[in-house]
């Protein structure tokens, strides 16, 4: 009884904190609130772990609304920051935000989330190679970092970790990171049960992944979109194999053009062959 009043308290007090705490730093959405770690930990009287379970239920709460109202949610990392700083242990948003924030997302405020995912659970390849795509393919890329990250599994003692994902941080070192080996590990992520509700979550992701860049105007109307969304939910329903959506999907693949830097230094060099003739004619 004692235990549940002060739990009781611990949830009012949780309360007032939302109500009077600073809004998160702008990401161009909708403001939320969140208080900070040291202050939750502070009055939890004790029971971290209850109270980050809280938090992140109203984070899923509120990802799950905003697909309703067709407005993202740009709030997830910040939500798992808290709960995961309240108690490292906590496996769930580890997983679930590697799992559903796109490879170049601009709001970073993942990577303090992975990075704690990496030290807490080190023998998970899967927690590090979350991590390490967003190093690599995010805002600020670091490939360095990338390949660090997974380093470690090249020489370890399980014998449950793939042998591509053993030697994967060659491919961070290179800047050559395979497409397929991203998309494998984001099909596999969409077939676990855990991420049937947040499906929407990867339809974006794997669009990013596959070099289609920027927000979406018009889900309904977006050809690639749709047709992610077509391939995915087939496969979760049964109706196409895996292999077929892996196969079609890779081939939406979207072939990068040259930049601009690259067409200038074309255009001189061709402007300098045709012109070197004349100047010899000339001379």
């Amino acid at each position: 009884m004692r235990f549940l009043a002060a739990i009781i308290v611990s949830i009012a007090v949780i309360a007032l904190a939302f109500h009077y705490a600073k809004p998160l730093p702008g990401t161009n959405f909708d403001e939320s609130f969140l208080p900070k770690a040291s202050s939750v930990r502070y009055v939890a009287a004790g029971h971290d772990a209850s109270v980050a379970g809280l938090f992140w239920i109203k984070g899923l709460t509120e990802l799950g609304e905003s697909y309703l109202t067709g407005k993202e949610y740009a709030y997830l990392g910040h939500v798992a920051e808290l709960s995961t700083s309240l108690d490292s242990l906590f496996y769930t948003p580890y997983y679930f935000v590697g799992g559903v924030t796109p490879v170049d997302a601009p709001d970073t405020s993942d990577f303090s989330v992975l990075r704690r995912a990496s030290r807490v659970y080190p023998e998970n390849w899967r927690l590090s190679l979350y991590f390490a795509l967003r190093l690599a393919r995010g805002p600020f890329p670091n490939r360095t970092e990338a390949a660090n990250v997974m380093r470690k599994y090249f020489d370890s003692p399980d014998t449950t970790i793939p042998d591509h994902i053993r030697t994967i941080y060659r491919s961070f070192e290179l800047d050559s990171m395979q497409t397929e080996t991203a998309l494998e590990t984001v099909l596999n992520d969409v077939l676990q049960p855990r991420f049937k509700k947040f499906r929407t979550s990867f339809y974006t992701k794997i669009l990013k992944l596959l070099g289609y860049k920027g927000l979406i105007a018009d889900y309904d109307k977006d050809e690639n979109y749709q047709k992610v969304k077509f391939l995915v939910d087939n496969m979760l329903d049964g109706k196409i194999a895996p292999v077929v959506v892996y196969n079609q999907l890779l081939a939406m693949k979207k072939v990068e053009e040259p930049t601009a830097t690259a067409d200038s230094t074309a255009a001189d060099t061709t402007a300098a062959v045709e012109h070197a003739p004349k100047t010899a004619t000339a001379e």
